[in-house]
C-alpha cells in the first residue's frame, strides 16, 4: 500500500523521535495518530502543525482501555482502519549515564516500567489493530529498538534488557502474523543527537560514539524517521522478521 493511502498510529509521537516518525509520514500524505500520554500541548500542536490529515490523541499505551479507545477514535476520525503502528513510547527513562544505577544498586520495579511500556504497550496497540489488518489482508507494524543491544556503550540495563525482549516479540509477530499479509520489523537506532530523552547524555558519551561511528557523526531523528518509510513502504513488501541498526555504522549487524 503506498505511504499516502496508509493510516498511521505513532505512540509516543508528541517530541523527539515521534514527531519526526509523524511529521516524516504526515509529508508522504499519510493520515498520521499522534498519540501521547501527558504531553497534551505538544502533540495538539504538532497535530495542528501536520495539518488535517494529523490528529493527537492521549492515551497510555500500558492501559488496553485507553488504547482501545484511541484506536477506536482514530477510525472514527479517518473514516479508515489503522494499516501502520510504530510503537515508538518510552516510558519514565532518559539516557544519563551520571544518573543510571548499577547492578549493584537496580532495582526490578526499574524493569517493570521498561517491559510494561515496551512489550505491554506493544502488545496493547497491535491487539487494538490487528483484527482489522487480518480483515485488509494487509498491516505493517514497525518496533522501535536500539543498538544497545548490540552494544552496551552504557550499561542501561532495564532499558536495553526490555528493548532485547521486543525484538523477541517483533519475530514471533511476524512469524504468526505473516500469513495475514502484516509484516512486522524492528529498527534499532543509536543514541540520536537529539531527542528529550537524550537531552542529558554527556558530551563525552556523544564523542564516544562520533568517534567510533563510520559515518562520524551521530544519526538524527529525522534519519532514522527515513528508515520507518521504508518499512511501512511498498518496497519493504517481502521484508519481515528482521531488526535493521540505523546508526550510522556503529554496529554492523
Amino acid at each position: 500500500m503506498e505511504l499516502s493511502k496508509q493510516t498511521v498510529l505513532i505512540t509516543g509521537a508528541s517530541r523527539g523521535l515521534g514527531a519526526a516518525l509523524a511529521t516524516a509520514f504526515a509529508k508522504e500524505g499519510a493520515n498520521v495518530i499522534v498519540n501521547y500520554y501527558k504531553s497534551k500541548e505538544k502533540a495538539e500542536d504538532l497535530a495542528k502543525s501536520l495539518g488535517e490529515n494529523a490528529i493527537a490523541i492521549q492515551a497510555d499505551v500500558r492501559d488496553k482501555d485507553q488504547v482501545n479507545e484511541m484506536v477506536a477514535k482514530a477510525k472514527g476520525y479517518f473514516h479508515t482502519p489503522i494499516t501502520t503502528i510504530i510503537n515508538n513510547a518510552l516510558i519514565d527513562f532518559q539516557f544519563n549515564p551520571v544518573t543510571q544505577k548499577n547492578v549493584f544498586e537496580l532495582e526490578w520495579e526499574k524493569f517493570n516500567t521498561q517491559f510494561e511500556g515496551s512489550i505491554k504497550g506493544a502488545l496493547n496497540t497491535v491487539q487494538a489493530c490487528v483484527v482489522d489488518m487480518k480483515e485488509q489482508g494487509y498491516g505493517r507494524i514497525i518496533n522501535i529498538g536500539t543498538n544497545l543491544v548490540q552494544n552496551p556503550v552504557v550499561a542501561y540495563h532495564e532499558y536495553t534488557t526490555a528493548k532485547a525482549a521486543l525484538l523477541g516479540f517483533t519475530r514471533n509477530l511476524a512469524k504468526e502474523l505473516g500469513q495475514y499479509g502484516i509484516t512486522v520489523n524492528m529498527i534499532s537506532g543509536g543514541l540520536l543527537k537529539q531527542t528529550d530523552a537524550s537531552s542529558v547524555t554527556t558530551k563525552e558519551v556523544f564523542g564516544i560514539i562520533e568517534s567510533t561511528t563510520p559515518l562520524q557523526k551521530a544519526t538524527t531523528p529525522e534519519e532514522f524517521a527515513d528508515t520507518a518509510l521504508f518499512f511501512a513502504s511498498p518496497w519493504a513488501r517481502a521484508v519481515t522478521g528482521q531488526n535493521l541498526v540505523v546508526d550510522g555504522g556503529l554496529v554492523m549487524d
